[in-house]
């Protein structure tokens, strides 16, 4: 499963994502906004206005999420 986090410098809820994923054992792909500014026109297309926003296969979201960081955990384990 391919997992992309982007986030921003200094956002809080990013590393809370970022550390629960972690915590998880849950391997992502991380792009900063702050120095891939080139990336934000994407994310604005699909109606995002906030960081972190997580991609995955199958499913998109902006914010800490700790039910949807729950469910890619129960995916890792299945696909593991």
């Amino acid at each position: 499963m391919r997992i992309i986090i982007y986030t921003k410098n200094n956002c809080v809820q990013c590393n809370a994502t970022k550390n629960a994923l972690d915590r998880n054992g849950i391997d992502y792909q991380l792009i900063n906004l702050d120095s891939q500014p080139e990336a934000i026109t994407n994310l604005k297309s699909l109606g995002y206005r906030q960081v972190p926003v997580v991609m995955t296969d199958d499913d998109h979201w902006s914010g800490f999420r700790p039910d949807k960081i729950a469910n890619l955990r129960q995916l890792a384990a299945v696909e593991g």
